[in-house]
């Protein structure tokens, strides 16, 4: 199983890993510095624009960033409803029957 990271910790080890201050790579996302920090502390969150930017900068696999990033949203939404984990099981289900009913893979 994977560890559970959320987007902003995630993007915080990416950053530290690479030995990136945070002004660096604020600038190369055309950011300002503390919004970036409020991102990496989980304070704000991102936006799906800077994905591209992100993967291409630490030159990783778009897709991993796009499933926390998404996972993210999710969970942020779902976690204050009494019945979260049970809506999200089902709209799990709910997707794999749209899809193919929708003819998508």
């Amino acid at each position: 199983m994977q560890k559970v990271e959320t987007f902003g910790e995630m993007l915080r080890k990416l950053r530290e890993e690479s030995d990136m201050p945070l002004r660096k790579l604020a600038a190369q996302l055309d950011l300002d510095q503390s919004t970036l920090s409020k991102i990496e502390r989980n304070e704000r969150s991102a936006n799906s624009d800077l994905i591209e930017k992100i993967a291409k900068i630490f030159k990783i696999n778009k897709k991993d960033l796009q499933v926390n990033f998404l996972s993210d949203k999710v969970a942020y939404e779902l976690l204050e409803e009494e019945f979260g984990v049970e809506a999200l099981q089902v709209a799990e289900e709910k997707i794999k029957y749209l899809r193919k009913t929708n003819g998508k893979v």
